[in-house]
């Protein structure tokens, strides 16, 4: 152990640099490339997918894994592993996070077979989780509370741009290097954030966090060994429903396996003196409801971008950096509604905008579905409202669930809206991937392995089905923004 000392103990930032009277600002930056190297990945893997599913001849149901399984260890982890970093220093954390990430990436970039992508994501999502479990409490600790706002939404805006260059850049990558660059591209962003956190950010210790702590707190191992199994038995019954059967003995027992360690987890964490996750927080109706809709919405988002690309390249017949072009309106318009929308909610609260931006997202998605003979840019300019839409809900929902949290329990709050971040993110692109694969099977009487099986006579109307169940979460995530308006 005390070999590794060294590689885990948290070093100060350059004294010139700390002194710089905008010193808070770099921090901010900093966290900042994490943020957009974290949207970038996101979206360029998303669009990857239907080039791996010819390049491997892989079904839906496989390719599919290389985002889920990305996601998926995303979610499960992005908690304890903020836990860890309270413990033992977010600085460390957040620093390794990022060679970790450039490590996975490269790896992704050699995988000889699918299944090593796969495993290869699931390193890559271990480092995304060490820097966004830090993301937000490195900033509120560098920034004065009265400078706070603006901090997070750079941050915001860094993940916009992240999100909307992605599908251009990922695009033309693949169609000019090869889809091994989608990964590639990561390495030298990492190699920036890291050389940047080492020199930049401030040390946050346990021992600093011990000034303000009656007691040591301790880490809750069994909490965070009862958490992730319930996340990957869920997404794995919902992934692999229409393969098992919805009323197959495996997939009753993968759903079994999910409540019985969901419900283990609450049971330990009502006993635990240092829980991961406050059950009375989750008490509190408008900080539940709002977590909720917040899931919704990233399930919404990430369902789209996983959706789109195929109705694209299998429908319009476009390119995969066509297809890349043409679905940057969606985070483009989300990062320019996103200020706005913060504002607005500052002046006449949350509701209004939230259950806007739900609105609009509904009707932006029903109307790809229902509109017949919709015109290529018809499609971008529904797709730009789906953006605008998402852009009027996320500030104004991440603000009424953070002012819900009592003042104690913030640091708690963060992480669970994390999580349900990217848990949402997760069940948008397993239920949107399940619901496809449910409908293809339904008209053509049998099991569809690949989108290229189907013809576009039959495959259309089950995309456009497709869209009507994000569209419908949609509205369920703006009656949920209503119910928590009447709560507060």
């Amino acid at each position: 152990m005390s070999a590794l000392r060294p590689f885990l103990a948290e070093q100060p930032p350059l004294p010139r640099i700390a002194m710089w009277p905008a010193y808070r600002w770099l921090v901010v930056g900093t966290v900042c490339v994490g943020a957009f190297l974290g949207q970038l990945d996101a979206s360029i893997a998303g669009l990857v997918l239907p080039t791996l599913q010819q390049v491997f001849a892989a079904p839906i149901d496989s390719v599919e894994w290389v985002s889920i399984a990305y996601l998926l260890t995303l979610a499960a982890l992005v908690v304890p592993l903020g836990r860890l970093a309270d413990l033992l220093g977010r600085k460390m954390l957040y620093s390794w996070g990022f060679v970790v990430f450039i490590a996975g990436s490269a790896l992704c970039g050699v995988a000889p077979t699918l299944a090593w992508l796969i495993t290869f994501r699931v390193v890559q999502a271990v480092g995304a989780a060490m820097l966004q479990a830090n993301s937000v409490a490195i900033i509120t600790a560098a920034v004065p509370r009265r400078a706070l706002g603006r901090a997070i939404g750079v941050q915001g805006a860094a993940q916009a741009v992240g999100l909307s260059i992605g599908p251009s850049v990922g695009g033309l990558l693949i169609d000019t290097l090869g889809w091994q660059w989608v990964f590639f591209i990561a390495v030298p962003v990492g190699i920036a954030g890291t050389a940047l956190a080492r020199v930049v950010l401030p040390c946050t210790t346990r021992e600093a966090a011990a000034e303000v702590a009656s007691e040591p707190e301790r880490f809750d191992w069994l909490g965070a060994a009862l958490l992730g199994p319930a996340v990957s038995a869920l997404l794995l019954a919902m992934t692999l429903g229409n393969t098992w059967g919805w009323t197959s003995p495996m997939l009753i027992l993968t759903v079994g396996v999910a409540v019985a360690c969901m419900a283990t987890f609450w049971v330990a964490e009502r006993r635990s003196a240092s829980p991961l996750i406050d059950p009375g927080l989750l008490r509190v109706r408008a900080f539940s409801l709002g977590l909720f809709a917040g899931l919704l919405s990233y399930a919404v988002l990430f369902g789209a971008l996983f959706l789109m690309p195929f109705f694209l390249e299998r429908i319009l017949g476009q390119s995969a950096a066509q297809t890349g072009l043409l679905l940057t309106p969606i985070p483009i318009a989300l990062g320019v509604l996103a200020p706005v929308a913060g504002t607005l909610a500052d002046r006449i609260g949350p509701a209004p905008p939230t259950v806007a931006g739900m609105a609009s997202a509904a009707v932006a998605l029903a109307a790809l579905a229902l509109m017949p003979d919709l015109t290529l840019p018809a499609t971008v300019g529904l797709l730009a409202l789906l953006g605008v839409g998402l852009g009027l809900f996320t500030p104004p929902n991440n603000a009424a669930v953070m002012g819900s949290a009592p003042a104690n329990r913030l640091g708690v709050a963060g992480g669970i809206l994390n999580m349900a971040r990217s848990l949402g993110t997760s069940l948008g692109v397993a239920a949107t991937g399940a619901v496809l694969t449910i409908r293809l099977a339904t008209r053509l009487g049998a099991q569809a392995a690949r989108t290229l099986d189907a013809p576009p006579v039959t495959l259309l109307p089950a995309f456009h089905e497709t869209l009507l169940f994000l569209a419908a979460l949609a509205i369920v995530a703006g009656l949920l923004s209503t119910l928590r308006a009447q709560s507060e």
